[in-house]
């Protein structure tokens, strides 16, 4: 189910690769790949029980692709700008310990951008399927309401109790799956003020 995605305002040779696990079983030998500095692992990987929605996951793409044409990248590469364009703070080293993949990651959001004309579809999509030991899942909300700590969520990003809040890690639903309105305007709710944050962390 990997994905190519373009973002719009971006150049048109910057596709994104996207991809979800579920029950990934490599957690730690991922994790082992990129604190080793191994190059056919830039892949931006994130843990997927961070993200409420792939709008907060394509803003932080956004904000490290026009850091990387911009020469304002203030990580290794694209990709873990990537990661850190998630963070409320400037703390690179927090950012990766809060979004990045840990031993304990179970379900894992995939992103590649493609920086070089080597990057395809078909070299992503074989490159994973060989070092990814999960259930691939499709790259939309209604995985990341299945998959998304909601609590961890507004805990990292400081949001108020006050504020409305969606509880568990997955809304009620209706009789036929859907979640539910009071449950659905809780999530926006909390997507918009997490999308404010990481704005404001962008620009300072």
């Amino acid at each position: 189910m990997l994905q190519p995605i373009h973002l719009a305002h971006t150049p048109a040779d910057l596709t994104l690769y996207v991809a979800v696990y579920r029950e990934v079983e490599n957690a730690s030998s991922l994790k082992q790949q990129l604190l080793a500095g191994n190059t056919e692992f830039e892949y931006a990987f994130i843990d997927a029980s961070m993200i409420l929605s792939t709008k907060q996951a394509l803003a932080a793409v956004f904000r490290a692709i026009n850091d990387y044409l911009n020469h304002r990248l203030k990580s290794r590469n694209i990709h873990s700008e990537i990661v850190f364009c998630l963070s409320p703070n400037n703390n690179i080293g927090e950012a990766f310990r809060r979004f990045g993949v840990s031993d304990a990651t179970k379900d894992l959001l995939v992103i590649k951008v493609a920086t070089t004309p080597d990057v395809t579809l078909e070299s992503v999509g074989r490159h994973l399927s060989t070092h990814v030991q999960g259930q691939e899942s499709p790259f939309d909300d209604a995985t990341f309401r299945a998959t998304a700590d909601l609590d961890r969520i507004r805990k990292v990003y400081k949001i108020s109790s006050l504020a409305p809040k969606a509880t568990g890690r997955k809304p009620s639903t209706t009789s036929n799956g859907i979640p539910n309105g009071e449950n659905m305007d809780a999530t926006k709710n909390l997507e918009v003020q997490i999308l404010g944050l990481m704005a404001l962390r962008g620009a300072t």
